[in-house]
Parts: structure tokens; sequence; C-alpha cells
């Protein structure tokens, strides 16, 4: 539909100048939209001398010819056809130059596991588990540089995962919840082949960060296996693509309680806040000795409020706007990432980005798994028992935070009651079992699992209209009785009923997708406990813009063969440049 607005700038001009007759005028007052009434800037009568005298007014002057202005709205218009279509073409190619830059591979090849399997909600909505992982790979000249450790054996083949995260994104896309799995986790990691490389292992119990060797898909597998929560997409992410994308949002706003050097990644900063770009952002996400004990956990803490100020930045007005800006994000970001084929278009990207970005910061939850030292070395670290409260919530898709942001205290997903059975006997209901899955003899598994329970021997099978993500029972007018009945019989909850609008109709069981398998409708996972699932997770929300980073206490760096603190080793190095101003 056209807005009235938008006329054509050239059908206007014509309407104006045949069908809208000139206002004459026996006084000297200014005719409504004359050169006095604000539309077109006054100029004075040309002079009589040596020119034709002017038309005195109310002369029945005609109007001015119009040739030369449909002359100048013609060269307008092919002007701006001729920009549209440049545009368009420019368009094309950024589309298709950010897709020639992705590199994707598949989800779950070489890997031999399932990547597991998201359940969609009552109104047929999945979430979306995103596992990110930040490569340690000195696999080109750029990365061995920003690396180090190149010197002596030079460009590299293999990487391990600094980074290991999982997003979720709730099905509603009403909140979200980050799980940093620190990279010392010690677990199984299954056999795996990179597709790749060639690469392979038959499977061994080491660290999680470890199973990248192998290929994302291996990584994919490791975290599936460790956590249970389904993962349907992977980034991965190198030193230099950390570098670009901080350099392509124009910096990202970084808080350290005290002044810190970090000797190992070179972060050196004063006490305060900074604007943290390039280089100075890779030191920043990769200190593991500048923050908290000096392990891994405080290197996840420091990398959530690195990610929530990006998400700040990224929601703030302008930042999104700027086509300037846009284009240099968009290019270092398809360069810098390697996605699973399931995301590997720009299309698709755009739209993982859109579902993130209706999620509030406030309802976006920062967390870390939590851990216990391993028994077998204390320098390494497993689940603890409360993870399993964490993992879960993210697995049943639940959210961390209510509306206004803060924590739940309890669990925001509930079972739905199954069912109550009616005094009508199985014997005398028939139900037509349809089948509106992609699985083949879903309608005859149930149907004959009905018949074995008694039920009528009416029971017939069918084909659905189409493909269906939730499973209904469908009952006509006087039939809530038989199916209630049949409900309870499946296990299927009284959430799935519904009455037909047709009458003298019977019960009508259409197969979703969300009952691929069995003879029972699957039972609601228990929601967790959400307070437990928080319980030493060092859960943070994203729009917690005041908290700065804990500088550790302890000696957990050295300065010319000295132990000291971060803090110590900062007034030590006067001549060492701070990473950022």
């Amino acid at each position: 539909m056209t807005d009235p607005g938008d006329a054509p700038v050239g059908n206007a001009t014509r309407s104006r100048a045949r069908g809208v007759p000139r206002q004459r005028h026996t006084s000297g007052s200014a005719p409504s939209g004359s050169a006095t009434s604000g539309f077109a800037p006054s100029r004075p009568a040309p002079s009589r001398t040596g020119s034709r005298a002017r038309p005195k007014v109310g002369a029945g002057r005609r109007a001015r010819p119009v040739g030369r202005g449909r002359r100048i709205l013609r060269t307008a218009a092919i002007s701006l056809s001729v920009l549209v279509l440049a545009t368009a073409g420019v368009g094309w190619w950024f589309y298709e130059h950010l897709n020639g830059n992705l590199h994707s591979v598949p989800l779950t090849d070489g890997s031999g596991d399932s990547a597991g399997k998201e359940k969609a909600d009552a109104f047929g909505r999945t979430p979306i588990n995103l596992l990110v992982v930040g490569s340690d790979g000195r696999t080109n000249a750029s990365d061995c540089k920003l690396g180090g450790g190149c010197s002596r054996t030079g460009v590299q083949s293999g990487s391990n995962a600094d980074v290991e995260m999982v997003m979720h994104i709730s099905a509603d896309r009403s909140n979200a919840t980050v799980m940093s799995i620190p990279r010392d986790t010690v677990t199984t990691v299954p056999a795996c082949k990179d597709t790749e490389t060639g690469v392979s292992t038959n499977g061994y119990t080491g660290m999680v960060n470890s199973a990248l060797q192998y290929g994302p898909a291996c990584q994919v597998a490791t975290v599936h296996r460790l956590t249970g929560i389904p993962i349907d997409h992977f980034v991965k992410l190198d030193f230099s693509g950390v570098v670009k994308m901080s350099d392509a949002v124009g910096g990202v706003s970084a808080c350290v309680d005290k002044d810190v050097y970090d000797t190992y990644s070179h972060l050196k900063l004063a006490r305060g806040t900074h604007t943290l770009k390039g280089v100075a952002a890779l030191e920043f996400v990769r200190s593991r000795h500048g923050f908290g004990d000096g392990s891994d956990l405080g290197r996840t803490y420091s990398q959530h409020l690195f990610l929530s100020s990006m998400i700040r930045k990224f929601k703030s007005a302008g930042t999104l706007t700027d086509p300037t800006a846009v284009y240099h994000l968009a290019d270092a970001a398809t360069k810098a990432l390697t996605v699973d084929t399931g995301l590997g278009s720009i299309r698709k990207l755009i739209g993982l980005a859109a579902d993130v970005d209706k999620v509030p910061a406030k309802r976006i939850t920062f967390t870390t798994m939590q851990t216990a030292p391993d028994p077998g070395d204390s320098n390494r670290l497993v689940p603890a028992a409360t993870a399993q409260s964490l993992f879960a919530t993210i697995a049943n898709d639940q959210s961390l935070t209510n509306s206004s942001g803060d924590k739940t205290a309890a669990a925001s997903a509930t079972a739905k009651a199954p069912a109550t059975a009616s005094a009508v006997p199985a014997a005398q209901i028939a139900v037509t079992v349809e089948n509106g899955t992609t699985v083949t003899g879903r309608a005859s598994a149930v149907a004959t699992a009905l018949l074995d329970k008694g039920f009528g021997s009416g029971t017939t099978t069918g084909n659905a209209a189409g493909t269906t993500s939730t499973t209904t029972l469908t009952y006509g007018s006087g039939h809530k009785a038989e199916a209630q009945t049949a409900a309870k019989a499946l296990g299927l909850p009284s959430s799935h009923l519904k009455q037909s609008d047709a009458t003298g109709t019977g019960l009508t069981l259409v197969i979703g997708t969300d009952w691929t398998s069995g003879t029972a409708y699957p039972a609601p996972a228990a929601p967790a406990d959400t307070k437990t699932a928080t319980a030493d997770a060092h859960a943070e929300t994203a729009d917690q813009s005041k908290t700065c980073a804990k500088v550790s206490p302890y000696k957990t760096v050295s300065l010319d063969g000295v132990a000291m603190t971060p803090t110590q080793a900062y007034r030590t190095a006067t001549g060492t440049k701070d990473s950022a101003p």
C-alpha cells in the first residue's frame, strides 16, 4: 500500500501545473504559495531596462511553461533510477561478499554423537542453544603474533578452546542464559574425527577444551555429553577475530577495581574504566592470572563483564544505525567466525542476531558452571553436584530472571498435569489416530497401544493433513469424558485436549513432532530449583554496567622471576605501556 506522502514527484508537479488553476489577484497582496508565503525565496523584479516589460498582475498571465521543469524532473528520475540500481548492486555485492567470508562445517559430522534435540513448547516454539568457542589456535601468522608461542614451533595445526559458553535463548525469546564452562574441567571426550584435517581419537578422559583438536563437531558432542543440553549451533572465534570485532564496534568499555598487570596475557590497566580496542580487548578476555584466584574461573567472570558491555553497546542508540559501522562490523564478524552449516549464511546469522536482540539486557543472565577440584589432580576441575540443576534449567528452558530482571527463587516452568480419567470404559471408546510427524508408523504404533489397553476395535489410523508440532486430542460435543479416558491412558496432559467445533464427531488424536517415539506421551522434565541452579554460579545480568572486574589479590604473576600480585606488578613495571588509556 502506498503512503499518500510517497506520491511520485513528477505526477505531483504535473497535477499542479495542469489541474490547479493559478489564482488571479487584483491587489498587491501576495497570493497563497507565492514567494512571501514561505514556499520559495523571494526575488527582485527584473529591471525593465533592456528587457521585456513584466506583465501586470491580474492581466491574465499564462502559467510558466513546464517544459524546463519536465526536463529537470526527467533528469532527476533517471538519476534516481541509476542510484537505486547502483545501491541494489552494492547491496547484492555486499550480501555475496559477506556470504563468501563465512566458513561453515557440519554440526555433528565426525563426532559419532548426536547433539540432542530441542523440545517445542505448547505453542510449537523451540529454544536455541548455541555453543560459543574461542580458539587458542596459532594456525596463521596473525594469530601467532597475537597469541605468542610460535617462536619454536612456527604456525601450528591444532587448537584448544580457550573459551566455551553455552548460550540459551528461550523459546519465547523473553530471556537468555549464557553459561561458561571452565577450560580446566575434566570430562569424557567421545570418539571423534575432524573431517577437514583427518585427525581423530578413540575417546579419552581429559580437559574439555582439548576436544577442539578433533574439530568443532567434537567440541559440540563433548559439551552435550557433559551437560545433557541439546546444542543446535556453534560459532568459533580466533585471536584475530576478537581484535577485529572489538575494533569494528569502536571498542568495548571495561572496568577493573585495582591496577592490574597480567604478565602472561600482557594486560596492563590502571584502576577504573577503559575503552578496550584491538589487542587490549584480546588481552582482557584472555587474562586468567589477572583476575579472581588466577584460575580459569576468574577469567570467565571478566569475560562475562566484557560481553555484557558489548551487548549493551549493540543495543545502544546509534551503534547499528551507522551504515559504515554496520559494514565494518559485519565484514569483521563474518571473516572471524567459523559456524555450523545451519548458520552458514548471512540470512541465518541475521535471524539469530534478531532473536538475541529481542531479549532485554536485564534478562540475559551470565553464569559459570559450578565446579569442584578434581580428586585426581588439584590443578583440574570437575562439575559440582549443583551444576546438574544449572544444566537442567537450560535444558528445560527455564528462566533465571523474572520480568523485572531479578533472579527467580523458584522454577518458572511447571509440569502440566496429566488428564484425569473419566468413568467411560475404554472398550466403548474408538480413536482415530493420525500421524502428524515425519516418522513412518507413528499412528500405527500408538493405535496398537490403545487397542492393547482395551480401547474399541473401531480405533483407526491415518495421516494428518500436514506436519504439526504439538500433539492434540480433539473431541466432539458430548465426548469430553471419552477424551479424558484416552488421554489418561496415553499420559497426555489435559492442556492437549481440544473440543471440536463440528458436531457429532468422536475422538481424533493427531500426533505431533513433540512425540516422535514411544507409546506414552513424554512426561515433562521436573522443573529445576533455579535458586539451587544459580548457587555459586556467579550469576549476573547483562545490564549490570557498574560492575568492575575483581583483580586477583594473590601472587599469580611473575616479573623478572619474582612472584607478585597483578597490582604489585603494575606498579613495578613503570616502563611498560598500559594496554589502554
